[in-house]
């Protein structure tokens, strides 16, 4: 058995495991994992406001730890990011907040897949922030003010119409930017660990097979590389969800800000 041809093999099985396939009726398992990750946000966080008290109690129960990531959303995202009348954007914000980071932690548990690590599943929610701001936008300014806003304040008359074409291309790619920033990198995240755990898998069964020691030690190291790379992983699980969601805040902030 030789083990860099099959785990050639196995890569190119591996890559074609994350082209969306159906799996139950018109369901591809992207849009599963995305109905099991809404259900799974009703089911934690419904029972937990229930509880949520004026007064936290002592301890790291669930709905104390609902409680400090809606005000870690509240005071870090919203207010810090779009200051005054950030209230109104807050459930908006927690809502994206909280499903992306379940739907990338459940990503990494094995034989679950992520939702976010389709680009369909990506743009929805990058469409979804995009018509969020712009309709605050224009429900603040007015139409045509949030229009003639979208050039900054100040600028020479002949220099207007040139800045603003080239802020409205700006506010457009921010669409783009939001929907490949978070699938790139929960999809390579993803195809990196598949990797690692296809080497060790690979390397311990040539040596089986083989019945040789030396055969199975590299397998060690892409145990190591697979170990350290799943904790970078879960870094990235809650900073991909914090990412999207503070730059959701900062477009809403932008969009609304009297002084932009």
């Amino acid at each position: 058995m030789d083990p860099i041809s099959a785990l050639n093999d196995g890569v190119e099985e591996l890559r074609q495991s994350f082209d969306p396939t159906l799996v139950i009726g018109p369901f591809t398992q992207y849009t599963l994992w995305m109905v099991i990750v809404f259900v799974i946000l009703l089911a934690l966080i419904l029972p937990a406001a229930r509880k949520v008290s004026v007064v936290p109690k002592p301890g790291f129960g669930l709905s104390n730890l609902i409680e400090y990531g809606y005000s870690y959303v509240c005071h870090e995202m919203g207010e810090n990011a779009i200051g005054r009348g950030y209230e109104r954007h807050i459930p908006f914000l927690a809502t994206l907040f909280f499903y992306i980071l379940i739907a990338n932690f459940l990503g990494l548990v094995p034989g679950f897949k992520t939702s976010t690590g389709s680009v369909h599943v990506t743009w929805a929610l990058s469409i979804i922030s995009f018509i969020y701001f712009n309709y605050y936008g224009i429900k603040c300014r007015g139409g045509w003010g949030y229009v003639k806003s979208i050039a900054p304040s100040g600028l020479p008359a002949p220099l207007v119409p040139i800045i603003w074409f080239f802020e409205l291309i700006s506010l457009c790619i921010r669409v783009l930017t939001l929907a490949v920033r978070l699938y790139g990198n929960m999809f390579a995240g993803h195809m990196v660990l598949g990797v690692f755990a296809l080497a060790t898998s690979v390397f311990i069964q040539s040596a089986i097979v083989n019945m040789s020691f030396v055969t199975a030690l590299p397998s060690i190291g892409w145990f190591a590389l697979l170990f350290a790379m799943y904790a970078l992983e879960t870094l990235f699980a809650w900073l991909q969800a914090y990412v999207f969601t503070v730059l959701s805040a900062v477009y809403v902030g932008l969009a609304t800000s009297p002084s932009h």
